[in-house]
């Protein structure tokens, strides 16, 4: 743990480098969403009625300053995953149409694209992209290779989630939009991570998580959608915005901002922890993405001779996430909410919280450690030597 770590809400006792899967709030940013939540509940009609749109307005414009956006093309959303669907639940696909992702896509994710493809006959292509994987340049021939005349969409990571990868994003959102297939980028875990500049970046549609690496509440996420195209999409309930237009303001804000009654203290707080976490080095974001990024390579290098196994990335693939190859394990019962239980052994016997995956499906897996300031170089010497300790003695076992 690091000097800074008291400033979260974290369990001392837990070496937690998990932060990739929810995020971890500081306290400062806490209290003042309960500051937030005591002013709602003291008159819940002048918060939530009166006050509401402005409120928002300026959440949404100090977002919109930290990712390069103009504030009216940016809606607030539950979750990466909640943008995501809104805009594949939005679009009309035809039967023989092709959604094109990887196979590096997050499960639900890619499980909005099959149920998208399921209800209009369209097909989902999957482009596999390997790993280890060689450089960028192999990310974009695998998904180029899955083009087709019939490609409507294509759903790509920033970041990806599994196997902790930096997709050269900027790169297939030019080659796809060369072929005229509009891009949705799922980004939860890009903001905060690495630079992002939305105005420039090409993409049709994208959808990013405030909770991960801003370290906002739970409950904080944006849909970015470009200006020609938010018309088409819609929130995924709809509520009094579909038929109650206010002047000023376009039917893609209003019907995002009002789904019905909610907390929206989540959003309202995104601007403290932009501010509050980029004060904490003296270089501000650029300083904080660094740090982490340094900490993760590092863990990285451990992790990888504790495992026996070569990175699988070159460095400049890697944020602060980063994910190394483990021998094989259990060939069946893993998956969601269903740990490896080199995982359980981890975290109960040595008080570490990292993810163990089954990737891409048992008995093939990962373990993938996040860095965030609250960490250390000493959190990730301990994971690795554990982490050696367990798999010698997996081996025994074997043997």
């Amino acid at each position: 743990m690091t000097d800074l770590a008291g400033l979260w809400a974290l369990d001392p006792k837990v070496v937690f480098l998990n932060h990739g899967s929810f995020g971890a709030c500081p306290r400062e940013v806490l209290a003042h969403q309960a500051a937030l939540r005591s002013e709602m509940e003291a008159e819940p009609v002048r918060f939530l009625s009166r006050e509401l749109d402005e409120r928002l307005d300026a959440a949404r414009a100090a977002l919109a300053g930290f990712l390069g956006a103009d504030a009216d093309d940016l809606a607030f959303v539950t979750n990466a995953t909640s943008g995501v669907n809104a805009v594949v639940r939005s679009l009309a696909f035809a039967a023989g149409d092709e959604l094109l992702t990887t196979d590096h896509a997050y499960n639900a994710c890619r499980n909005a694209l099959d149920f998208a493809a399921a209800r209009s006959g369209a097909r989902v292509v999957v482009a596999a992209v390997p790993f280890p994987v060689a450089s960028p340049d192999a990310v974009l021939e695998a998904v180029l290779a899955r083009v087709t005349p019939r490609t409507r969409l294509a759903l790509l990571d920033h970041v990806t989630s599994p196997t902790g990868l930096v997709w050269p994003i900027e790169r297939l959102i030019a080659a796809l939009a060369e072929r005229d297939i509009d891009v949705l980028v799922d980004g939860a875990h890009a903001p905060g991570m690495v630079p992002l500049n939305l105005a420039t970046l090409g993409a049709t549609y994208y959808s990013g998580n405030c909770h991960k690496w801003l370290c906002a509440p739970k409950g904080s996420a944006f849909l970015w959608v470009r200006r020609d195209r938010q018309a088409d999409v819609r929130p995924l309930t709809i509520s009094h915005g579909a038929n109650m237009p206010r002047p000023g303001r376009s039917r893609f804000r209003v019907e995002f901002d009002w789904t019905g009654t909610s907390d929206p203290t989540a959003w309202m707080t995104v601007p403290r922890a932009i501010a509050y976490v980029g004060a904490l080095l003296p270089g501000g974001w650029p300083a904080v993405m660094a740090r982490n990024r340094a900490l993760a390579l590092e863990a990285r290098r451990r992790l990888c001779a504790a495992a026996g196994t070569p990175a699988p990335c070159p460095d400049d693939m890697i944020g602060s996430l980063a994910s190394v190859i483990l021998p094989d394990g259990p060939a069946a019962e893993i998956g969601w909410r269903r740990p490896d239980p080199l995982q359980r052994r981890l975290f109960e016997a040595w008080g570490i919280e990292v993810p163990v995956m089954s990737w891409p499906a048992p008995p093939r897996r990962l373990v993938r450690v996040s860095a965030q300031l609250y960490n250390s170089g000493e959190d990730s010497a301990r994971l690795a030597g554990a982490l050696a300790k367990e798999l010698a003695a997996e081996r025994g076992g074997a043997g």
